[in-house]
């Protein structure tokens, strides 16, 4: 089960790190690749979606790590969820279907996480 959770967790922290990452640093870039997301949200909530994606993805990671407050990587993992959710339902109002098996990829890796880190 350890094993598990490690896998899917060291996912989880590299893709949400990578794509939070890009939005902090590529929001508001002019025909980027969140051009159309900043249109809809501007460039600060674009860069606060992957601020709170990076600390998700530090809220698994570093409890982890450590050992210490693994609570922590439940209460990541709920959030990330949360923000997987909001993406989902962000791209079927947009009528983009075409991201949403990723976003259903990474809900599953967040509902995964969570659900094994509790079993742990």
């Amino acid at each position: 089960m350890i094993i598990a959770l490690w896998i899917t967790a060291l996912l989880l922290t590299a893709l949400y790190l990578l794509s939070g990452g890009m939005k902090v640093a590529t929001a508001g870039v002019p025909d980027g690749t969140y051009s159309d997301l900043v249109d809809d949200l501007g460039v600060t909530g674009v860069r606060a979606i992957g601020v709170v994606e990076v600390i998700g993805a530090l809220g698994i990671l570093l409890p982890l790590v450590t050992g210490i407050a693994p609570i922590l990587i439940v209460l990541a993992g709920i959030g990330l969820v949360l923000v997987q959710l909001g993406a989902g339902i962000y791209h079927l109002r947009k009528g983009d279907a075409k991201v949403l098996g990723v976003n259903a990829a990474l809900l599953l890796l967040a509902v995964a996480v969570t659900v094994l880190a509790l079993l742990r």
